[in-house]
Parts: structure tokens; C-alpha cells; sequence
């Protein structure tokens, strides 16, 4: 597998675009078929408000213009940063949607958990379907008659801070299911930091939506946003291999990379 990120974040193994910067949009690539953008953290993909930056697909339409109908292809969670891929038109909508549906495209996370994961590498098969037991509507968990599921994953690096243990990985999911990639790390024993739901309280989700969350619940998160990027997505765009990568943003930079004495 070709490697996005080195154990330092950095993207010596990726070709990286960046067309320019509109307001709200950080565009990796544009043509007339396709736009990819490195997506923050903390920005849905559709509306759930009238104002038009408050979405992804709000920003595209402003970027576009009039007329324009665009598709997203595929959608990240809120607060999962990184590269996402809109369709400008209807033929490459299909198109991508085809590809995405056939498992041809390859999808490479990186993330940062807690505690030090031992094994260097490993494939995690739990199957996923929805927790009936939570109270939080959208959450999933492992259970025996779910989908089946399947996430790969290598330590980049294993480091300690004031906070705590941490491992950086990087992650390939095998399966598209919702919140696989965080359900599965947490399965594992190592939630991603600072993830609402499934870092083992999730009240602190139900605060955050409820608009309640206190200052000493964002300090228990540590970070701003739950640290799991999109960093590159692979697939043969018309006869022709292509890579889209984007980094993180800084605060997930500065958190992975710190305090290189202490890392193994």
C-alpha cells in the first residue's frame, strides 16, 4: 500500500494539489468533471441550516455558481477532515458512484488513538449495525448479526505527553460502514481522541448537540475535533491511476508530531 503519511504527518509518498483557497473551500483539484476538496473538521456535508457556508455542498454550490448541480460522491463525518470528492456533473456522477460501488477505490486514514497499540499491524473483522441500547440515535456497534466489516491499520508511531499514551496509525477501511473506522478502533481497546461517541462517554456527544458541553468535557477530549483524517483516496479515473491527498489541519499536526524524545 503506498503510504500517505509518515510517522511525522508528512506527505513524502503523495503528489498533492492545491489549486487555491476560496472562501470556506480548500480546493486539492479542479476540472470540468471533478472538484476535491480537503474538508475541515466540524463542517457537515449537507445543510441542516439556511445559511449557505454552513455545509459543504452549500459551499460547492457558491464556488460553482448558478445551475451548477453538484453530487458528492463521498461524505465524511462532521468532525472527520480530509479529501472529498464532488461530481460537477450528472455522466461523472454515475460514474464515480459506479467505482465507489464496486470497491474499486482505495481510502487511507490516518488517526490518532488512545494508548500505545501493540501489534504493528492488523486487519479488524467485526461486523456493524446499529446499537440499540444507546441514546444516541446515529450510533453503531459490533454486534453478531451486523454487516460485515473490515479495517486495516499500521502504527506509524507510539508517543506519550502529559495526557497520556497515544499511537498514530494509519488506516485503511476494507468496508464503507457508517462510523466504521472509529467503532472499530474503539473495539479494539484504543478510541480515537477526542471522539464524542465512542471514546467511552457518550454524553459527551449528547452535550455538544444540546449545546451544554462544559469546559471540563472539552478538556477530557483533549482535542477540538475527534483526530481521524481522510489523507488520500486512489482509484482509475478514466483509464488513468490517480491519487488525491491532503494533511491534516495543524492542530492534528502539532498534537502527532510532539514531543519526539518520548515517541517509539
Amino acid at each position: 500500500m503506498t503510504r500517505c503519511a509518515s510517522p511525522s504527518l508528512t506527505h513524502q509518498h503523495c503528489r498533492l494539489w492545491t489549486v487555491r483557497v476560496d472562501p470556506g473551500l480548500n480546493i486539492i483539484h479542479e476540472d470540468a468533471d471533478l472538484l476535491v476538496i480537503n474538508k475541515p473538521a466540524g463542517l457537515v456535508c449537507h445543510p441542516t441550516k439556511g445559511d449557505a457556508h454552513s455545509s459543504l455542498i452549500g459551499r460547492v454550490r457558491l464556488h460553482l455558481g448558478d445551475g451548477a448541480r453538484p453530487h458528492l460522491v463521498n461524505r465524511l463525518d462532521r468532525e472527520t477532515s480530509g479529501v472529498t470528492i464532488v461530481a460537477k456533473q450528472d455522466t461523472a456522477a454515475r460514474e464515480l458512484r459506479r467505482l465507489w460501488e464496486s470497491r474499486a477505490v482505495e481510502k487511507e486514514y490516518v488517526a490518532i488513538v488512545h494508548g500505545h497499540v501493540a501489534a504493528e499491524h492488523g486487519i479488524i473483522d467485526a461486523p456493524l449495525g446499529r446499537d440499540e441500547h444507546s441514546r444516541v440515535a446515529i450510533k453503531d456497534c459490533v454486534r453478531p448479526d451486523g454487516a460485515p466489516s473490515q479495517t486495516e491499520f499500521w502504527v506509524a508511531r507510539r508517543f506519550s505527553r502529559a495526557e497520556g499514551d497515544f499511537s498514530l496509525l494509519r488506516v485503511a477501511p476494507r468496508t464503507g460502514r457508517k462510523h466504521q473506522i472509529r467503532i472499530h478502533l474503539a473495539h479494539l481497546g484504543h478510541p480515537i481522541v477526542g471522539d464524542k461517541i465512542y471514546g467511552g462517554d457518550e454524553d459527551l456527544y449528547l452535550a455538544l448537540v444540546e449545546g451544554r458541553l462544559t469546559a471540563e468535557q472539552r478538556t477530557r477530549l483533549i482535542l477540538p475535533h475527534h483526530a481521524l483524517h481522510a489523507c488520500a483516496v486512489r482509484f482509475v479515473w478514466r483509464e488513468l491511476p490517480i491519487t488525491f491527498c491532503a494533511p491534516p489541519e495543524l492542530w492534528f499536526e502539532m498534537f502527532g508530531d510532539s514531543h519526539p524524545a518520548a515517541s517509539h
